[in-house]
């Protein structure tokens, strides 16, 4: 399966790397290296990780990495892995343009 990342996904990396960037680069490329690789890996195993608790559809899932949930919708027909939301655990950002409610 093909892995996309939201537009949403793609900007909370951004972030979560300058926010790690402050204490040291180094740390803040090893763990944006770790968790895509990581998201990658998703294509061998789609349902791995637990339903969502956010959303009411059995394709989209939730995969806590280090402390962040990764919110990803399986499309078995487009072969397809979509990374919908990126975000800290305790700080939940959804509804911007996820529109993924099903």
């Amino acid at each position: 399966m093909k892995i996309k990342y939201s537009d949403d996904s793609k900007f909370n990396l951004i972030k979560i790397k300058k926010f790690i960037k402050i204490d040291s680069l180094n740390s803040a490329n090893r763990f944006i290296s770790k968790l895509k690789f990581t998201i990658e890996s998703l294509d061998n195993f789609p349902y791995k990780y637990r339903k969502s608790i956010y959303f009411k559809n059995e394709n989209i899932r939730d995969m806590i990495f280090n402390g962040y949930t990764i919110i990803y919708k399986i499309d078995e027909p487009k072969q397809q892995i979509k990374i919908l939301e990126i975000f800290n655990q305790n700080l939940p950002k959804l509804g911007r343009n996820t529109n993924e409610n099903n």
